[in-house]
C-alpha cells in the first residue's frame, strides 16, 4: 500500500480505537489518531526511499539504514527450510511484523510513562511529522486548532501558562501513546498483507517450514500496491470514514440525513442539527491553582 493510504487507516484504526480505552473527547482522541497514523509509515523506516526514511534528512536515512541491517541479520539467523534463500531480508520482513508492532508500542509505552506528558509531545511531534508529510498540513492544522479550541475559556482564565493548560490536556493520552504507535504499525502491516506480496505478520512462528511465511489475504483478493482496487476503491472509503470517525461528526451527519429524508422538516428544524456539538463535554478540566 501507498505511504498516504498507510497513514489514513492508521488514522481511522486511532479514532475508532480510541473511545474502546475510554479517549472519547477531541482533544484526547485527535492526537491519539494522529500518532496512528503518522506510526503507519513507520514499518516503510526499512525502505531507503520511504517517507519514513527521508523525513529528517541524514537522521533518518542513519535509523533506516540500521533497521535494514538489523532486519538482514536476524532474517538470517532465523529463517527456516522454507523461507527463500535469494531475500536479502531488509525491506518488508523485521519491521512489518506483529512483533515489531508489539515490542515499538511496548518501548514507547515504558518511554512516556517515565518521561511523562513531554515524552507524550515527542512522540505526537514525531507522529504528526509523518502523517502531515504524507496526507498533508491538513492533518497539523486539525491537531493544532483542536487542541486549542478544545480547551474551554474557564481553564484559559483559571491558569494563565497555555502550555500547562494543553499538558493537561493531553494527560489522558498519555497512558495510551504506546498503543497508538504500535496500533499504527500493526495497521500498516496488516494492510501489506492484503497486497500481492503478503507480509511476514507472524514471525518467528513457523508456517509450513518457513519463519518469514508471508501471511495475507485469498490470492485472489489481493490487490497491486497503487492499482486501481487502492486508488478508486479503498483510498476514497477511508477518506469518508476518516471523516466520519471524528467525534461528534456521526451524530451530525446522520441528524443531517434524516432531516433531509423527512418531509416534514421545515428550516428551524434542520438549523438546530448544527447547534454546537458537546465534543469536549467528557473532557476533565479541573484545573487547580497553586497554593
Amino acid at each position: 500500500m501507498l505511504g498516504r493510504t498507510h497513514a489514513l487507516t492508521g488514522w481511522c484504526a486511532g479514532l475508532a480505537v480510541a473511545p474502546l480505552v475510554g479517549l472519547h473527547g477531541l482533544v484526547e482522541a485527535v492526537p491519539f489518531a494522529a500518532i496512528t497514523a503518522g506510526y503507519a509509515l513507520l514499518p516503510d523506516l526499512d525502505h531507503p526511499h520511504a517517507r519514513a526514511s527521508r523525513l529528517l534528512g541524514s537522521v533518518t536515512a542513519v535509523l533506516s539504514n540500521g533497521l535494514r541491517a538489523l532486519s538482514a541479520a536476524v532474517y538470517r539467523r532465523t529463517r527456516g527450510p522454507g523461507d527463500s534463500g535469494d531475500s536479502d531480508g531488509e525491506h518488508r520482513h523485521l519491521s512489518h511484523t506483529l512483533a515489531f508492532a508489539g515490542t515499538v508500542g511496548t518501548g514507547t509505552a515504558v518511554g512516556t510513562q517515565l518521561a511523562g506528558t513531554w515524552g507524550l509531545l515527542v512522540v505526537l511531534a514525531v507522529g504528526t511529522l509523518l502523517a502531515v508529510d504524507s496526507l498533508g498540513d491538513w492533518v497539523g492544522w486539525g491537531l493544532a486548532g483542536t487542541l486549542l479550541l478544545g480547551v474551554p475559556t474557564a481553564a484559559w482564565g483559571q491558569h494563565g501558562d497555555w502550555g500547562t493548560v494543553l499538558l493537561q490536556g493531553l494527560e489522558g493520552t498519555t497512558a495510551w501513546a504506546g498503543l497508538a504507535v504500535g496500533l499504527g504499525c500493526a495497521v500498516h502491516s496488516l494492510g501489506d498483507a492484503c497486497t500481492r506480496s503478503g507480509c511476514p505478520l507472524l514471525w518467528p512462528a513457523p508456517i509450513r517450514g518457513a519463519r518469514w511465511y508471508r501471511v495475507g489475504l485469498p490470492r485472489a483478493w489481493r490487490f497491486r500496491t497503487g492499482g486501481d482496487m487502492e486508488m478508486v476503491v479503498l483510498f476514497p472509503v477511508f477518506v469518508v470514514a476518516g471523516v466520519l470517525l471524528v467525534p461528534g461528526v456521526w451524530p451530525v451527519a446522520t441528524s443531517t440525513v434524516a432531516a433531509m429524508f423527512n418531509s416534514g422538516t421545515d428550516r428551524t428544524s434542520i438549523m438546530t442539527i448544527f447547534s454546537p456539538v458537546s465534543a469536549f463535554d467528557d473532557t476533565d478540566w479541573t484545573i487547580t491553582r497553586d497554593s
